[in-house]
């Protein structure tokens, strides 16, 4: 080996053996191996469950095991919660409509989610990640980061053997599969767990980084969706290979705050701690309606009402979240709940009013609602959130506005001012009144 040759570490993920080179395990000839020369270095980690809602049904029902399994119920007017991966070999994705589905997997099963369940099987999983460290950042009930730095006193073994171990411990006692990132930050580690999976445990160096973001799209940088997708196409950047080659004062000038964070992030620079939870685990509100309704815009009236009380709250405990659920109680009292984790928290009611709309409107379906509220959980750091968005800036606009807002309102009071939406509520309620009596 020369000067200039990398040592490539290796582990065997079937009996856990580390050695220096590839190939097969020296000690069980086995062929998981994982090889990276930076593999006993890195400790910032992670771990996403494999198409769990879904996993968890097949552990909990065998007959399910070799059949295309979709979450999300019959409804043609529902959405795919989660496709299990031999349903997503047809082109099942999540937040598909159903009736597409059906259509791209006919043979598919159609299950109800059991979010109880759901909850349950999570709880266990993020027990063990705990005795791995405490320093555990829940993103939403299947996946978490994880900062292993400084436990290898602790355990006796690297965070990459750790987490190996973990993850056959998962499989082994729970009956769900998960898959591993391994890299230097939160940014790389995330998006290292997505690229092998089921199953997968990916390792994400310094040293190769921005060579291998910048044969990336440019959505693999989280927090870029459609929107500024399509934006920043029409500045030129669809590849995060056209971002790396902007100066950091160019990209700062055309974006401001998003240009920074655009510049370090295709660059796999990101110094964001993993924050476990602490206080607090979620803020929320709900209404129970005084009559039950089943259509949407009657609902949706109750969903501004109730996004601004949240925020309001999460304003006042210094809060931000990043995961947004919505409630629904039937007539019949049954409980639906569906979820979203944004790619960086916020405690504005514009954007968790946007977000809760996308989760009522496919629960539309002519069933009755007896209660409807919304939850923010998995909190993070405020400099995080709501920061300023040149890519797409009407959200902005709208964040200063309703900043200014609260600004007025606690000069004021909280009746001196409402926004448009409220007037029109109260306004359409009052013509309601007066149809009626004329």
């Amino acid at each position: 080996m020369t000067d200039s040759e990398e040592t490539i570490f290796s582990l065997c993920r079937s009996c856990l053996h580390t050695f220096e080179g590839k190939g097969h395990c020296p000690a069980c000839k086995k062929t998981r191996i994982i090889s990276h020369a930076e593999l006993l270095d890195l400790s910032i980690a992670h771990i996403d469950c494999d198409a769990f809602y879904a996993s968890v049904e097949k552990r909990d029902n065998p007959e399910y095991a070799t059949k295309p399994l979709i979450i999300g119920g019959s409804s043609n007017r529902g959405v795919v919660s989660t496709a299990c991966y031999i349903a997503r070999m047809s082109g099942v994705r999540s937040a598909m409509p159903i009736y597409k589905a059906k259509k791209l997997c006919p043979d598919a099963l159609f299950v109800s989610p059991r979010m109880k369940r759901y909850g349950e099987v999570g709880r266990q999983i993020r027990e063990k990640m705990k005795e791995l460290t405490p320093l555990v950042e829940p993103l939403s009930i299947d996946e978490a980061f994880l900062d292993l730095t400084g436990t290898e006193k602790l355990h006796g073994a690297k965070p990459a053997v750790l987490l190996a171990k973990f993850a056959n411990e998962i499989e082994k006692e729970i009956g769900i599969t998960v898959s591993v990132g391994l890299a230097p930050n939160k940014f790389l580690a995330k998006l290292a767990s997505d690229m092998d999976k089921p199953r997968g445990f990916t390792v994400i160096g310094d040293s190769e980084k921005e060579e291998l973001l910048g044969k990336l799209p440019i959505t693999a940088i989280y927090g870029i969706g459609k929107q500024s997708a399509k934006n920043l196409a029409k500045d030129g950047f669809t590849h995060i290979c056209q971002l790396q080659e902007q100066s950091q004062s160019s990209l700062a000038r055309r974006y401001g705050e998003t240009g920074m964070r655009l510049y370090n992030l295709s660059r796999g620079l990101d110094n964001r701690k993993v924050q476990p939870q602490s206080g607090a685990k979620s803020v929320s509100a709900e209404r129970t309606l005084s009559r039950d309704l089943a259509d949407y815009p009657s609902l949706e009236e109750k969903l501004w009402d109730i996004s601004e009380t949240v925020s309001s709250d999460l304003k006042r405990k210094e809060l931000a979240g990043s995961t947004v659920t919505l409630k629904l109680k039937t007539s019949m009292h049954r409980i639906i709940t569906r979820s979203r984790t944004l790619d960086a928290p916020t405690q504005m009611a514009g954007t968790i009013f946007e977000v809760s709309q996308s989760l009522l409107k496919p629960l539309i379906d002519g069933t009755p609602y007896r209660l409807i509220g919304i939850g923010m959980s998995h909190f993070r750091p405020l400099i995080e959130a709501d920061q300023p968005d040149l890519i797409e800036p009407e959200r902005t606009k709208r964040t200063n506005a309703e900043r200014a807002m609260d600004k007025l309102k606690g000069k004021f009071g909280t009746a001196a001012i409402s926004k448009g939406r409220n007037f029109q509520s109260a306004t359409s309620s009052q013509q309601k009144k007066s149809t009626k009596k004329s």
